[in-house]
């Protein structure tokens, strides 16, 4: 089940099997892709709609494949991504 922060400005969802949520700041993503490429799962692709910027951003879409390892926000260099995994 999607999770909503301050007024769907960070849009985040649970991760595989109940480790923990990742967030996507869909406003702030330019599209780069690079945390696309670093996902060694493919759980990442690019939204089918634009943002307010005209961007088509990063969107998860394999949840169940995702392990929380946090490549994805690692790579993104406008710090777009967090992955808080549970304890």
């Amino acid at each position: 089940m999607p999770v909503t922060h301050n007024n769907n400005a960070k849009i985040g969802q649970e991760i595989g099997e109940g480790r923990g949520v990742l967030i996507i700041e869909k406003e702030r993503c330019k599209g780069c892709q690079l945390c696309i490429g670093a996902c060694p799962r493919g759980c990442l692709k690019l939204s089918d709609t634009l943002n307010k910027r005209g961007v088509r951003s990063a969107e998860f879409y394999l949840k169940d494949r995702c392990t929380g390892c946090a490549l994805c926000a690692v790579m993104c260099p406008d710090v777009c991504i967090e992955v808080k995994k549970n304890s």
